[in-house]
């Protein structure tokens, strides 16, 4: 890693690193406090995600919430929200799956799920295997979201432009299977090491530099 972008890691990261700490401990939060529906919530805000920018996916998402269509909503009511996001059938039909899955009668526990799996990277794997939809970097992002994403990296665009553009990867795959994820992940991980902080303020760091945000 070249250390003119090691220091500009770095210095970035001074910069934010009490908002970072202030939105992680904000997911914490959920995780401790938060209802089933609230981590629902959170799953289907990453759910929309996939192709989109986060913005809209969350403005999408309040148009659910304030029709009042997350937790019955069939795909057709929910498609007629997702006008933000590509694929939105899709991923109507997804949330519903989900939903069918983990909230109302017959459906499991999303903490309860959660707390069978004894690390963030066998949640994941729970994840990914159970809900139509989440690939390994929803699934990272959800449990980000949730404050269970210790060593977890979010392989979202931004992040994997800056490991090309800094020589750690040839080049952007154009799709990243589990085993393929998994590898770029511990790129991530090291650089995370090198600019000593955790990979989930790395995230927040790279989301910061491309976007001059810190969002979620």
């Amino acid at each position: 890693m070249d250390e003119n972008r090691l220091d500009e890691l770095c210095s970035v990261y001074d910069g934010i690193r009490d908002l970072i700490e202030k939105r992680l401990s904000e997911f914490e939060e959920i995780w401790k406090k938060g209802s089933d529906e609230e981590l629902f919530f959170e799953l289907v805000f990453c759910l929309l995600t996939p192709g989109a920018r986060a913005r809209n996916a969350d403005r999408c998402l309040q148009t659910v919430m304030k029709k009042k269509l997350l937790m019955d909503g069939d795909i057709s009511a929910l498609s007629d929200c997702l006008n933000l996001v590509r694929f939105k059938n899709n991923k109507a039909r997804n949330i519903v799956e989900a939903r069918r899955k983990f909230i109302g009668p017959g459906g499991v526990s999303i903490r309860e799920a959660l707390r069978r799996e004894e690390n963030g990277f066998e949640r994941r794997e729970y994840l990914v295997s159970e809900i139509r939809g989440m690939g390994y970097k929803e699934a990272s992002h959800f449990l980000r979201n949730i404050g269970l994403g210790d060593g977890l990296a979010i392989l979202d665009r931004h992040v994997l432009k800056y490991l090309e553009r800094s020589g750690l990867i040839a080049a952007i795959p154009q799709s990243l299977s589990g085993k393929r994820y998994i590898e770029t992940e511990q790129v991530l991980n090291s650089l995370a090491f090198q600019a000593r902080m955790p990979v989930t303020h790395l995230d927040f760091v790279l989301w910061f530099m491309a976007t001059g945000d810190i969002f979620k």
